[in-house]
């Protein structure tokens, strides 16, 4: 089990609580029908929206297969639209609030950006380039930074091929 998996229980439950302290504060401020009225509308909107969003994600999926562009770019969008309109549907105030903030083109192109950024930590790097494209450089100008020089390789075995395989850092 992951590390960070342990920690999702605790943090549902912590959601569910915050879910309703707010209810109950708004309720109080705007009165329990207007509270109720509030959460089914926006939850109403967030199934509307959902179709929207997963229809949108898929029609750019599409175009950018069928153009041979990589699709990573119209995954990502659409996940964070999917993401906001599912929060949106899902009763509650704070999970609608973020869920219409994730709808909003600011914001959702921030996320746009952490979902690559996290995708690309989690795949290998021949993945993230069938995904997103090649990757940018930033490259620095001014001084030239002495290069260190490479240490001779040790010849194993006389110098035959070893037999192996490669396995990535957690990955077993």
């Amino acid at each position: 089990m992951r590390r960070g998996l342990r920690f999702v229980p605790l943090a549902l439950l912590l959601a569910v609580v915050l879910e309703l302290a707010v209810f109950v504060g708004v309720g109080r401020a705007l009165g329990f029908g207007a509270a109720v009225l509030l959460v089914f509308a926006a939850s109403l909107l967030g199934l509307v929206l959902l179709r929207r969003e997963g229809m949108r994600a898929w029609r750019g999926f599409r175009s950018a297969a069928a153009a041979g562009q990589p699709p990573g770019g119209q995954v990502t969008d659409g996940l964070v639209g999917l993401a906001g309109a599912l929060l949106l549907a899902v009763p509650g105030l704070v999970s609608g609030l973020t869920g219409l903030l994730l709808l909003v083109p600011p914001v959702r192109r921030l996320a746009r950006a952490g979902v690559r950024r996290a995708t690309e930590r989690r795949v290998s790097s021949m993945v993230a380039g069938d995904l997103f494209g090649p990757r940018t450089v930033r490259v620095r100008q001014g001084a030239p930074q002495p290069t260190p020089q490479p240490e001779q390789p040790v010849v194993v075995d006389g110098g035959r091929a070893i037999e192996g395989e490669i396995v990535e850092p957690g990955r077993h």
